[in-house]
C-alpha cells in the first residue's frame, strides 16, 4: 500500500524525549509552499510551532503553539483572504502496545477523558501534528466580508405538450 507523503515532518523518537522535550520548528519556503498545497491555501507567507514533550503516567503529553501568516481563497468569489493564526494545543499520546487478555478473555483499556492519540512505531511527527493544528485553526468555508451567495433560479420544467405548442408556432410564423 502506497503511503500518502506528509508536506511537512519532524519525527521525534520516544527515547529522544527523557525527562521532557522542547522544540520550535520552522518550515522553509518549499516546505511552506508543499504544506500550503496539501492544505488548498493560497499561500502560507510564514508558519511556526513551539511545541514540548513531556512523559505522564499512561504515555507523553504534547502542548504546543502553532502561529501561522496564510492566505484562504474565498469560497464564492475565489479573491484572497488573509489568516492570522494563533492556535494554543494539547495532545495525549500513548503507545500501542499488544495487551494479553485477562483469563475472561478481555483487555481491559483506561481512558480519560480524551481519547488520545497513539504512537506508532516508537515516534511521534512534530511536523505532522503541527500541520494538524494549522488545519485545524483555518476556517473551512472561507468567505470575503459582503460575498453572498445567491441561489441561481430553478430551471422551469417545459410540458411536452409546450414544446410541441413552441415548434407549431415556429413552423406556422
Amino acid at each position: 500500500m502506497n503511503e500518502i507523503p506528509l508536506p511537512y515532518s519532524e519525527p521525534l523518537r520516544l527515547h529522544q524525549i527523557g525527562a521532557g522535550l522542547t522544540r520550535t520548528l520552522e518550515p522553509d519556503a518549499a516546505q511552506r509552499t508543499k504544506i500550503a498545497k496539501a492544505l488548498s491555501l493560497a499561500s502560507l507567507d510564514s508558519f511556526t510551532a513551539d511545541v514540548s514533550v513531556t512523559p505522564t503516567v499512561s504515555g507523553w503529553r504534547m502542548t504546543g503553539r502553532v502561529v501561522a501568516e496564510a492566505v484562504q481563497s474565498c469560497g464564492l468569489t475565489l479573491e484572497p483572504i488573509p489568516v492570522s493564526i494563533d492556535r494554543n494545543f494539547v495532545v495525549n499520546l500513548v503507545e500501542i502496545t499488544e495487551e494479553e487478555p485477562d483469563e475472561d478473555g478481555e483487555i481491559d483499556i483506561e481512558l480519560d477523558d480524551e481519547f488520545p492519540d497513539e504512537v506508532e512505531d516508537g515516534k511521534i511527527d512534530l511536523g505532522q501534528y503541527a500541520v494538524e493544528q494549522l488545519f485545524l485553526s483555518l476556517d473551512p468555508f472561507p468567505r470575503k466580508d459582503g460575498a453572498v451567495f445567491v441561489q441561481p433560479p430553478e430551471p422551469v420544467e417545459i410540458s411536452p405538450f409546450a414544446a410541441l405548442k413552441a415548434l407549431k408556432d415556429k413552423s406556422e410564423g
